[in-house]
């Protein structure tokens, strides 16, 4: 069983994160949601999904998770602009750790800056980032490069499901 935290904030896309969950926790997983701050309850762009978060970023140490999840929508746009987000978020691509950004998800890896070199994909109006980012980029419904696993929209979440799964054997 792996420990995985999951960064958002409101305006997430409510099937990207709500469908991975299902996943993570039908396969014995523990899904750690961590927003601003502890019992937040954030709101899906859609408004069809909640989460309340388990923890605040202040108090959590990425050591104590074996992988991040990053659902897309807005969240990762807005999580970027907090400091303490992007250097939880590089903690798991620099120390090898399965990380799996849907969509927007991988904006805060950007801002991040550890994705020069990496194979990539992402929706398609952050592709042109993630190029300027140095990533390589792939238009396809799943790319794995390492311990990254990042899918473009809801309709690839079966491929990131099976993929980020896989990450966790």
């Amino acid at each position: 069983m792996s420990k995985i935290a999951c960064v958002m904030t409101d305006m997430f896309e409510d099937v990207e994160y709500t469908s991975p969950l299902e996943e993570f926790k039908n396969n014995g997983h523990e899904v750690i949601v961590i927003s601003s701050e502890k019992g937040k309850e954030v709101t899906g762009k859609n408004e069809e999904a909640k989460a309340t978060a388990d923890e605040a970023i202040d108090s959590v140490n990425p050591e104590d998770y074996d992988a991040l999840f990053i659902p897309g929508g807005f969240s990762p746009d807005l999580l970027r602009g907090d400091e303490k987000f992007v250097e939880f978020s590089k903690h798991f691509v620099l120390h090898d750790k399965p990380v799996f950004a849907i969509c927007h998800g991988p904006q805060l890896l950007i801002t991040a800056d550890v994705l020069h070199g990496r194979k990539m994909t992402g929706f398609k109006s952050i592709q042109m980032d993630l190029k300027h980012a140095g990533a390589n980029l792939f238009d396809e419904e799943v790319v794995v490069c390492g311990n990254i696993v990042s899918s473009r929209t809801p309709d690839d979440l079966e491929a990131f499901n099976r993929e980020s799964l896989a990450q966790l054997k």
